[in-house]
């Protein structure tokens, strides 16, 4: 999928040694596409630092997303895709001026449409949410 969308070969991808991972059907897959793969060793986050920062940040912002709405945790689900479509509208220091989803796609991204975490909840569960 990400191939087709950013016409972009993927040559490496770098992993942990998760079950998801290591399972003879990615294997075969990873083979079948020519992707090289890297696994870091056991417990061993700093091997793969980057991915590690940015896991930390976007949980912490959905943290921060829920309570600072008093919302449950059983939408956890939808404050991680929040926060990761917002990290990716933001610009970052290793990018300069630039946002992730426009190294992406190679547009700027709208911001026009973006509503309060909470209001866009309440429009996609409204039925679901009890504060």
């Amino acid at each position: 999928m990400t191939e087709l969308q950013s016409g972009y070969k993927i040559k490496g991808l770098r992993s942990d040694r998760g079950g998801e991972f290591l399972s003879s059907e990615f294997n075969k897959f990873c083979d079948e596409f020519g992707i090289q793969r890297q696994l870091t060793i056991a417990y061993s986050p700093q091997q793969n630092g980057v991915a590690e920062r940015k896991n930390r940040t976007v949980v912490e912002m959905a943290k921060s997303m829920l309570h600072e709405k008093g919302i449950s945790y059983d939408f956890w689900a939808e404050a991680v895709n929040t926060a990761v479509y917002l990290l990716n509208r933001c610009l970052t220091k290793s990018l300069k001026k630039i946002t992730p989803f426009e190294a992406y796609t190679g547009r700027k991204p709208g911001i026009a449409h973006l509503k309060d975490f909470w209001i866009s909840l309440s429009c996609t569960h409204p039925f679901s949410i009890k504060a």
